[in-house]
């Protein structure tokens, strides 16, 4: 049996994908007690795996360039990213949402200045303007992008909105929303045909356990 290696984003999606994999049968003994551990080995008669926990974006990379097999990653993060891996599940995990938000005095269609658009996301932000032919100016901001229509900085902003409550807090409204977005399993394009029947055990018992 080949080992396979699985980068998982660290945080909250680390979480379900535990729940995921102990729901298949891997042993994630380590998983659980992590310490200063870089690698989580996980071996028994089903699956060999090695699990290690790196940042959303790291996941693509690892992929990418074939040190991980497998990645679990938001979509959110796929959408920012040129694909050069498979996108085969999503896992219905994470689920939130991308939303166009602002003051509840913004409107996208009032005035001729172009409207500037503040978030950690410009690629889904531009690409979400771009179907509507509209032209706007984007800033990338890599802290609390609410805070950007407040002071002034932006007409509006991109972001994943789970609950709404923190649009809510700051007195933001959300004017419209983009796509729904979850955790999704990519895999190493070279992985697919070289591990093919480990990789595909894995998808074939997370696809059960997920439907």
């Amino acid at each position: 049996m080949k080992k396979v290696r699985i980068a998982l984003t660290k945080g909250r999606l680390e979480e379900h994908a535990v729940e995921i994999f102990k729901s298949i049968g891997a042993d994630i003994t380590e998983l659980e007690d992590k310490g200063r551990k870089l690698i989580f080995k996980s071996e028994n008669e089903q699956f060999n795996i090695d699990f290690f926990l790196v940042k959303a974006p790291d996941v693509t990379t690892y992929v990418e360039y074939g040190s991980a097999d497998i990645g679990i990653v938001g979509k959110d993060t796929l959408m920012e990213k040129n694909k050069e891996f498979y996108e085969v599940l999503d896992l219905k995990v994470g689920k939130c949402r991308f939303a166009l938000a602002a003051l509840p005095d913004f409107n996208l269609d009032e005035g001729y200045n172009r409207k500037k658009i503040a978030t950690k996301y410009p690629e889904v932000a531009r690409e979400f303007f771009r179907t509507k032919g509209l032209d706007i100016e984007i800033i990338k901001i890599e802290g609390s992008v609410e805070l950007a229509p407040i002071v002034g900085l932006a007409d509006a902003i991109v972001d994943i909105v789970e609950t709404g409550s923190t649009l809510k807090e700051n007195g933001l409204i959300i004017v419209e929303e983009i796509c729904p977005i979850s955790a999704r399993m990519i895999v190493n394009k070279a992985s697919m045909k070289t591990k093919k029947e480990e990789i595909g055990k894995i998808i074939e018992e997370i696809s059960k356990v997920i439907s």
